[in-house]
């Protein structure tokens, strides 16, 4: 295979197309990224995302894949999530601290890179806060069209948080929803969604519990931050083809629904390796069985098997959906003119010789001296 052509690669190249070596990647800032997504519009990045996800999904085989690494602390996790295929690498690094509001700090922080695989240039350097709470959205609302019921209209969204309003806003554009009922133990935060989300379009309605909220929805997303083993959403809650989209759950020892809920429902993963150790599915036997999302984007295994039937996608995040996004978000910011290039590498006359950046003019002859003597 020819790596310097293959089409994951020319996503990343400069914006003459050139394949000359990249000595300065592009860097995308977070007020670059907030620009991009003002210029090309929320629900444009939403659809262009989940776009690039499931195509990337659909090469799953492609992807040289692994869990990702995390380092967990009694406040929260760092995570590194890295993936490659044939000619590109990438990785995002993560953290998830629950209690970070109470400073002043979001929960969630995150950056990434791209890199050539034949010569391991970086390519991009990239914010990834915004585009991984844009991405989480589009994978939940993507699996959704695969997964919930087509006459799906109705959502409740427990946890209003910082992720809600990308994933009320990738479920109207993507899958449909026009109503969305709210319940978080924080009425701040409903108000803030009620606030941010009031010329949307969608009929938002704040409940005064989660089983209020739950009754009659169609699709119920799970977002919650408590690093803790919750249960969310119990068996008593469940209604004839539901759909659950569980967000919240995505490290050791951080769950939102009950075991008995798996157990009655057909559930999906990204990963299973992953999942097996983050997601819901942590609760159950190793040899639950579970049935991984690019197998049914790919038509290889069914989705719902009927109206009545209760799906649950038990997503944590996959490297390969942070791959597919930065792909996104590296080609937006070429068409808008978006972005820097950034001296991150040294650049050398003489790659041999990488010392000598480091000294003034007129100092290398006095070095090459001092060789000379040593040698003899």
């Amino acid at each position: 295979m020819n790596t310097l052509n293959h089409p994951s690669r020319r996503h990343f190249l400069t914006s003459d197309n050139s394949a000359s070596p990249l000595i300065s990647p592009l860097y995308l800032s977070a007020p670059a990224v907030v620009e991009l997504v003002q210029r090309k519009g929320l629900k444009a990045c939403l659809t262009g995302i989940a776009d690039f996800i499931q195509a990337d999904f659909m090469r799953w085989e492609d992807f040289d894949k692994s869990a990702r690494v995390a380092n967990h602390s009694a406040n929260g996790v760092i995570e590194l999530m890295p993936i490659s295929d044939h000619s590109t690498y990438s990785f995002k690094y993560v953290n998830g601290h629950p209690q970070n509001t109470a400073i002043g700090l979001s929960t969630v922080m995150a950056f990434g890179m791209v890199a050539d695989v034949a010569t391991g240039t970086p390519l991009l350097l990239s914010e990834l806060t915004l585009t991984t709470a844009l991405r989480t959205a589009a994978t939940s609302a993507l699996a959704a069209k695969f997964l919930a019921r087509p006459d799906s209209r109705v959502m409740a969204l427990i946890g209003n948080g910082a992720q809600s309003e990308f994933q009320a806003l990738a479920f109207q554009h993507l899958v449909g929803i026009d109503t969305v009922r709210l319940y978080d133990i924080d009425p701040h935060a409903s108000a803030k969604l009620m606030a941010n989300l009031s010329g949307s379009g969608l009929n938002l309605r704040i409940c005064e519990s989660i089983a209020h909220a739950v009754n009659g929805a169609d699709i119920v997303t799970t977002v919650t931050a408590d690093k803790s083993c919750a249960t969310i959403i119990t068996a008593d809650m469940m209604e004839p083809g539901m759909h659950i989209n569980a967000v919240g759950g995505d490290c050791p020892g951080k769950t939102e629904l009950s075991a008995a809920v798996l157990a009655a429902s057909k559930v999906f993963v990204e990963y299973t390796p992953q999942s097996r150790v983050e997601g819901d599915i942590q609760q159950m036997p190793h040899n639950f069985k579970v049935t991984e999302l690019w197998e049914v984007l790919s038509g290889q295994k069914t989705g719902r098997d009927n109206s009545d039937q209760i799906t649950v996608f038990d997503s944590v995040g996959f490297a390969l959906e942070d791959f597919a996004a930065m792909r996104f978000m590296h080609e937006a910011a070429i068409s808008l003119g978006l972005g820097e290039r950034l001296a991150l590498i040294p650049q050398l006359s003489d790659p041999k010789n990488l010392f000598g950046t480091l000294l003034k003019t007129g100092l290398s002859s006095m070095v090459e001296q001092s060789e000379l003597i040593c040698a003899d």
